[in-house]
Parts: structure tokens; C-alpha cells; sequence
């Protein structure tokens, strides 16, 4: 893609967009750092242990290690350009792969040799079924003890039910990568492993090559029929026909193609950038976007540059402080210093700035067009999930959902002089990050800073006093509640007052009958209302009716217990009871209000608190230690599994009992264990 104001200059079917996503310490962002030296993109490979990688910009992530939020690169390959969001593995930041899967054309997921299948492995996998998006297979780490390629396969099948179909199989104790379609073998040496050396197999190599051929070739023939048939009567497929039935199967979603190597060791990458190119989707050939006119009327979004524009905002982000939003052009172009709109409001802005995106630097450009990604500056109202279309012909795409956060914690600045100002970054990095929430205690007047774990809530913390410069205190983390009831109640409630205002006298009374019940776990809050209403002579104002709603809903903004939100509540409001004029909208709103406060209390609060997938690898020997430690904490036990020296814990356990678990696991496995947890559900424990 050129630089400055020009356009793009790669066509559009010699462009990919693809994520690269793992479970966290999989070696996802070591893969692209390879990627990007191979292209020619990078002058130097950098290394997370370093902290010197390129999509690993942020000062937290180099700190930590980890990668925390996405980054944007590109890089020519072979006449294409292929954009890379190289996304997070840490569960706590899983709304950014969410985002990322939105916007992609496919992607590479990452897998550890040794280990397989990990838990946010199936995270990703679940996010990139979500949206359709076809992927590949590249299995890491082969350079270590106990890595294991047809296993690490095998735990696909068993955990998704999805057929993987082996492409590039590494060899056991070399860094040669046996290439099945082109039966061939490559070798990697020189500088990092830049140079390429390809082989006709000799030796064993020859065996092996047709062992896993004949694998291959059996997979894509159960789903095309003139390779099935050329397989049974012994006949040669080309290369091409190979590659073709490949490309067609992966982008449809029958198979994972798979590939392996160590990104760590410099082998095994380049095939899978040829892969790239050759199999996954160019933006032209995704199915069109369903998006919604003003009518409601479904619309095709076809990747076109002269029809209107439509654009999705999947992040906002802070560069150097000042807000930035990312979007992926669906149809028509993007100019700077254009007026769009905000599909389903009545929001319009002006687009300041168009930036083409190299991890955290930023090239301006004039324009952007269908199928790119880009970044926007100007933009202060537009939020993760926003369309933006042209002011005249408004389309609406589907939002990206966000979860909830399920851990407070309190914040409060050092010096009282930058209240204010910690109320300005909240708003911010919230904006940013659709999973972080604030709010202030209505106790204590603490203000909450709400996200999805306890390493989120720290990075925000660390990132709003270095990037901010504000100094802070923390408290301890709390977990977030939520309420439901426990059984079903009828109750009828209302309004009988007469209030004195000088010479005025307003009476307000009126009676609601309502009816709460519990739903079960994930049914969220449901309202019906279509009431009786009495004396049955008496018609409704619309205001009327839209009073007892609003009452309903008042009602509904927090539990019976601790004011917490609701979640698996039905309401259903039964009748309603009118005496005239005093009757209004006023009294109807506060007698449906107090009526469903007071059938919540009679069905009984109960606290929901967050319940997490838990899984704990340990070496063996700690295995009965570390179970025994769970089930004191009250987890449930769902299974272990043995492989390779280390035992893999799966369990379920409330978020309160796991605070500071981690550092009880090092400690009791001489630093050896890992632990990953994902929110699940809000239950009653």
C-alpha cells in the first residue's frame, strides 16, 4: 500500500485481511514478528522476552510480556498485501479479539505443540465461528520436548468437532517442513531463517511425505468428488487442484488446514504466508454484509466503491492521548474531511483525518476504499460497534457485543485537585474499552472501575497514570453481583397520596398488579405488559400506558439485596387500577414502581455471583495438592487430564474464591503451574 495521500495501490483481490489469535503464551506475536522480517516489512525481529516486538507497542505489554490490546500492521508478499491484527490471548482482554473476528477476512490460529487445545483457544475458535470466519492451523512450539503434531490436531476435533486436514507437517527432531501439496521439502537457514531451501524428499522423508499425502488427499476427497475418485483409482492431482480444493473447503468452513513448525526457531513460517495468499478470502469474495435500512429492511452490503459508504467503528483508541477510532470500510469510499453519519441516530461528525496503520505509527492518507482498514481521527461521538454511512443513505451493520465486567475496583486520585481530571480519563479509557465500566458508589462515593479480571483492571490502572499522568490509590478488588429472585410472586402495589403545593392540591393514586418470577441462568430480564386495565370502560393515553413501562423499567434498575442489577427476572404487569383523574401519568409511573419493588422482595433476592471456567495446568506430582487446594476453595472438579508430565485441571468456581489465586499456585508448584479462568455465568453459589 503506498504511502502519504495516495490510494491504495494493490487491488482488492490482491489484498488479505487475517488475525492471527492463540491462547495466551502460544506464540502469536513471535509468528508475526516473523512474518513482518520475512516480508521485508521489519528490518529486525524483535522478541517478546525483549520486549521489543512491534505490535507489542504499549509500555504495559512490553512490561508484561503479554499483548493487550490489538495492533494494525501490513506487509507485502509476493504481489499482495496482507493486513494483520495480531490480537490478545489473555482472557481478560478477549473483547478485542471480539472486535478483531468482526472485521477479518480470516485467520491464523495459533496452537502450542505440547499442549494443544487450551482454553482460550476455544475462546478465539467460538469468536471466529461467531462471524464465519475461515481460518488455518499453525502449530507452534515443535521444537520442544513433547510437542507432538497429530495430537496437537487431534484435540481440535475432539474439543469443536472441526476436521483439520494436515498442509505443512514438520519433521521430528529437524527444521525441515514436509509440504504436501507440492510434495516437497523446505528448509530454513541463513539470517533468522530468511533463506528457504526447497528439496525433493529423500530417505524416510519419502514415506513420511506419502503417508501424510495419502492423509491429506483421503480428507479433501470426502468433500469434492473428482478428487475422491482420482484417489481411488490411484491417479495424480495436480498441484493446482491441490491448492484449489484447499482454498474452497477453507473458506466455506469444511476444514482447517493445518500447518506447523516453531516460529521461536525461525521455521515453518514462510509456507503459511504463501498459504496466505493462496487460500483465505480476498475482500471481494466474503459473503456481502447484512445490514438494516431506517425501514428495517434488510440491505446487502457489496464491496463496491461507488455506492454510498458504509463502515463499521470496531475500536476506539488513544494515540498520544487524543481519540482515535479504527474502522473497516464495508462499501463505497472515505475521504477525510467528509460528513457521515451514525446508522440508527441522529449523530453526524466530520472526519478530521484518515490514517493507514503500521502498529502505533500513522501515515495520512486522502481516501480510503472498500475492504480497507484504517484509522479516523475527528470522530468524538463514534463508538466500538457504530456504522458509519453516508448522511443521506443510512445502513445499519450488526454491533459487536460487549460483556459484562465481573470485578470492581475501587480508584480515587492522590490529590483531590485532579478529581476532575479522573472523571475526564475514565471517560476516555471506557470509551476505549468496551468491557471497562465506572461508576460512583452511592455509599461510600467511591468511584468504581469495573472490568473482566484482575490483570485488566491493573493494566487500565498503570496505563491511566503513565499515559495520564495522574497519581492513584487503589483498594481491593471486589467481585461484581448480580441479582435475581428465588420464586414467583403476585403482588399488587400502588399510589395513594394527596400532595399540598400552596394553593394547589394534587391527588395521585392509582393501583398495578404484577407478577415476578425467575428465569433460568442466562434468560436476562424479560417485561410484558399488557395489562387489564379497570374500570373496564376506561381506554389508555398512550402516555398512560407508556407511564406503567417506564415505572416497570424504574423498578427493574436494581435488586432487592444490594440494589444489585437484575438478571433472570420475568416481569409481567397483570392490571392496571384507574380513579380518574388521579390517575396520571405520574401515579401510574409510581405505583407500577413500587408494585414491582415490593412483588421482587416477596419472590425473595438471591445474589448472582460470577462463576468462572477454570483450568489449571501443574506438573504431576502437584496434581493432588492443587485439587484438594480447589475444592476448598469450592470449586467443582470437572475432569483432569494426564499428558506429557503435566496434569490439565478443568473446574468451575465462584470469581470471590479466586482473587489472588495465582500466586497461591506458584507457590505451591514451585512456580510451575498456570492458571487461566473465563466468566462463564452469573449463579447463585
Amino acid at each position: 500500500m503506498s504511502k502519504g495521500n495516495d490510494v491504495p495501490s494493490y487491488s482488492l483481490d490482491h489484498v488479505r485481511n487475517i488475525g492471527i489469535a492463540a491462547h495466551v503464551d502460544a506464540g502469536k506475536t513471535t509468528l508475526t514478528e516473523r512474518v513482518l522480517f520475512y516480508t521485508g516489512a521489519s528490518h529486525r525481529m524483535g522478541g517478546v522476552d525483549e520486549g521489543n516486538t512491534r505490535t507489542d507497542w504499549m509500555a504495559e505489554e512490553q512490561e508484561h510480556g503479554i499483548t493487550i490490546t490489538s495492533a494494525v500492521t501490513q506487509c507485502p508478499w509476493k504481489d499482495h498485501l496482507i493486513q494483520i491484527v495480531d490480537t490478545p490471548g489473555h482472557v481478560d482482554f478477549t473483547i478485542e479479539v471480539e472486535r478483531s473476528m468482526r472485521v477479518l477476512d480470516g485467520a491464523i490460529i495459533v496452537m502450542d505443540g505440547v499442549r494443544g487445545v487450551e482454553p482460550q483457544t476455544e475462546t478465539v475458535w467460538r469468536q471466529a465461528n461467531k462471524f464465519d470466519v475461515p481460518r488455518a492451523v499453525f502449530v507452534n512450539k515443535m521444537d520442544k520436548p513433547g510437542a507432538d503434531f497429530l495430537r496437537a490436531l487431534e484435540t481440535i476435533t475432539k474439543r469443536f468437532g472441526d476436521e483439520t486436514v494436515p498442509v505443512c507437517v514438520p519433521l521430528a527432531d529437524s527444521h525441515f517442513v514436509l509440504h504436501l501439496i507440492e510434495q516437497k521439502v523446505y528448509e530454513f537457514s541463513g539470517d533468522k531463517g530468511k533463506d528457504v531451501t526447497v528439496r525433493d524428499p529423500v530417505g524416510t522423508e519419502i514415506d513420511d511425505m506419502a503417508e501424510w499425502r495419502e492423509t491429506m488427499l483421503l480428507a479433501l476427497g470426502n468433500h469434492i468428488e473428482e478428487i475422491g475418485d482420482k484417489v481411488l483409482m490411484e491417479e495424480e492431482i495436480s498441484e493446482d487442484e491441490a491448492w484449489n480444493a484447499v482454498r474452497v473447503l477453507t473458506q466455506n468452513g469444511t476444514i482447517r488446514p493445518a500447518f506447523g513448525g516453531s516460529a521461536l526457531r525461525n521455521w515453518g513460517v514462510q509456507p503459511v504466508l504463501d498459504a496466505v495468499i493462496k487460500i483465505m478470502p480476498n475482500p471481494t469474495e466474503v459473503e456481502p454484509s447484512v445490514g438494516r435500512n431506517p425501514e428495517g429492511e434488510e440491505v446487502l452490503v457489496e464491496m463496491n466503491d461507488d455506492e454510498p459508504l458504509v463502515a463499521l467503528a470496531f475500536k476506539v483508541q488513544l494515540f498520544d492521548g487524543r481519540r482515535h477510532v479504527f474502522v473497516r470500510v464495508y462499501r463505497g469510499i472515505l475521504e477525510a474531511g467528509m460528513m457521515i453519519k451514525v446508522a440508527g441516530s441522529e449523530v453526524t461528525e466530520r472526519v478530521a483525518r484518515v490514517f493507514e496503520v503500521d502498529a502505533d505509527k500513522k501515515t495520512r492518507l486522502n481516501r480510503a476504499t472498500s475492504g480497507q482498514i484504517v484509522l479516523l481521527a475527528g470522530l468524538r461521538f463514534v463508538t466500538t460497534g457504530d456504522t458509519i454511512c453516508d448522511v443521506e443513505h443510512p445502513v445499519l451493520l450488526e454491533r459487536i457485543d460487549a460483556r459484562q465486567p465481573v470485578l470492581g475496583l475501587a480508584i480515587e486520585p492522590e490529590s483531590s485537585k485532579d478529581e476532575e481530571k479522573l472523571v475526564e480519563v475514565l471517560k476516555k479509557v471506557t470509551q476505549e474499552d468496551p468491557t471497562l465500566r465506572y461508576e460512583e458508589d452511592p455509599e461510600t462515593g467511591q468511584r468504581i472501575l469495573s472490568g473482566m479480571g484482575e490483570l485488566h483492571l491493573q493494566i487500565n490502572f498503570e496505563r491511566m497514570q503513565r499515559e495520564f499522568g495522574l497519581k492513584l490509590r487503589a483498594g481491593r478488588p471486589r467481585v461484581v453481583h448480580r441479582e435475581t429472585v428465588g420464586g414467583s410472586a403476585t403482588h399488587t402495589g400502588g399510589v395513594d397520596r394527596v400532595i399540598e403545593a400552596g394553593n394547589h392540591r394534587i391527588e395521585l393514586k392509582a393501583q398495578v398488579t404484577v407478577k415476578v418470577e425467575p428465569l433460568p441462568r442466562g434468560g436476562g430480564v424479560e417485561v410484558v405488559c399488557s395489562p387489564t386495565w379497570n374500570p373496564s370502560d376506561f381506554t389508555p393515553a398512550v402516555d398512560q400506558v407508556e407511564a406503567v413501562e417506564s415505572g416497570t423499567n424504574d423498578a427493574l434498575s436494581g435488586g432487592p439485596i444490594e440494589g444489585a442489577a437484575l438478571e433472570d427476572v420475568r416481569v409481567e404487569v397483570l392490571s392496571v387500577e384507574t380513579f380518574g383523574s388521579a390517575s396520571s401519568v405520574q401515579a401510574l409511573r409510581i405505583a407500577a414502581a413500587s408494585a414491582v419493588r415490593d412483588a421482587l422482595k416477596a419472590a425473595g433476592g438471591r445474589i448472582l455471583q460470577p462463576v468462572m471456567k477454570v483450568e489449571v495446568v501443574v506438573p504431576d506430582e502437584s496434581t493432588g495438592g492443587v485439587l484438594g487446594d480447589l475444592q476448598a476453595r469450592g470449586a467443582n472438579i470437572l475432569g483432569h487430564e494426564a499428558s506429557a508430565g503435566n496434569t490439565t485441571i478443568s473446574a468451575e468456581a465462584g470469581l470471590s474464591s479466586l482473587i489472588g489465586y495465582m500466586t497461591d499456585l506458584r507457590s505451591s508448584t514451585k512456580g510451575r503451574g498456570q492458571f487461566v479462568m473465563e466468566f462463564d455465568r452469573f449463579d447463585v453459589l
